[in-house]
């Protein structure tokens, strides 16, 4: 037996409901949203797995579907800037509640668990053509160059090259179960998106271990999260100078459960990022987006890393294979 469409839906609500109720915004007065939050990311994440991306095509989808309109609660179709209004807004919220479904999922078992994390980045292309970095420092638009995502910049990875577009930065546990994101231009720093995330992870998470590669090697951060029982743990294969990082390189080397989760930190995570890349239904080595603009561009990947996150809960749910993505692209289509 498998998830149905409804199954999805309702568990995305009610988890979103609780969220809600927890959350300080629930606190403060003023006049409700026509179109809720929760409706918005419903429909959303809707179109996404539909591949329906442009606003006016959705509000054209809406009209033909006014069945829709009775699963998001909605008695009228929002004009189509209402839309694009509220997809930019909607990334904080979809942050936040990536965040307190990553803490409260924990108890559905080791899967969940948020004892050792991961981090990482990935990096997507951006959708139209590249402005090349002689042209994009002085501000200068080649006359035939068309569609441009001026938000996006240049950098490099081992994996994809030089990549002209953005950078998803996500923590997850051994399972691939995503806890925290931050969604930036490529050339984005990840010791600075993981500066974002730390006090989340001191302070609410507090894992054990949070592994990282030697991009996010940092004597200070090693030194100040050890003194909250967090290890950091890295390669530090350019931090070999003194007597702290002799001692620090001889300790991931010696102790065999942390040997263990850096020789494992790949597969941990990386497999994870193409399970996104795939439900966004994005193909091709540097996984173009089909949004534009860094507004745009953060809802598009924080919606995926959410749906890959309810994907997760209802396997675990229905005792279905962990990471399979089939069933919730199915029930969506």
């Amino acid at each position: 037996m498998e998830p149905t469409f409804n199954d999805y839906v309702n568990l995305i609500y009610n988890r979103f409901e609780a969220f809600v109720q927890s959350s300080e915004e629930v606190t403060k007065l003023g006049h409700p949203y026509v179109y809720q939050e929760q409706s918005l990311l419903m429909f959303f994440m809707w179109m996404q797995f539909k591949h329906i991306y442009p606003f006016k095509s959705q509000w054209n989808w809406l009209n033909r579907h006014s069945e829709a309109l009775e699963v998001l609660n909605w008695s009228r179709v929002p004009h189509r800037t209402t839309l694009s209004r509220r997809y930019k807004a909607l990334y904080a919220v979809v942050q936040d509640f990536i965040a307190f479904l990553g803490k409260t999922s924990q108890a559905l078992g080791v899967t969940m668990s948020g004892k050792h994390l991961n981090e990482d980045q990935s990096l997507f292309k951006a959708l139209g053509p590249v402005w090349h970095q002689s042209d994009r420092k002085v501000g200068r638009i080649p006359e035939k160059l068309r569609n441009l995502d001026r938000d996006a910049t240049w950098s490099k990875s081992g994996y994809h090259g030089w990549v002209y577009g953005y950078g998803l930065h996500l923590t997850s546990n051994a399972t691939g179960f995503p806890f925290l994101i931050e969604v930036e231009t490529a050339a984005f720093s990840e010791k600075e998106a993981l500066q974002r995330k730390e006090a989340t992870i001191l302070q609410t998470l507090k894992p054990e271990t949070v592994c990282g590669d030697d991009a996010y090697t940092r004597s200070m951060r090693i030194r100040r999260w050890l003194q909250q029982d967090v290890i950091l743990v890295v390669p530090a294969l350019r931090w070999h100078q003194g007597h702290y990082a002799q001692a620090y390189r001889r300790f991931i080397r010696a102790d065999r459960q942390i040997a263990l989760i850096l020789r494992h930190r790949r597969t941990a995570i990386e497999p994870v990022f193409d399970l996104i890349a795939k439900l966004l239904g994005t193909v091709g080595k540097q996984k173009q987006l089909f949004k534009q603009g860094i507004h745009n561009v953060r809802t598009h990947l924080a919606l995926a890393v959410l749906s890959l996150q309810i994907a997760m809960i209802s396997n675990s749910v229905w005792k279905l294979p962990f990471r399979t993505i089939s069933c919730i692209k199915a029930a969506f289509a």
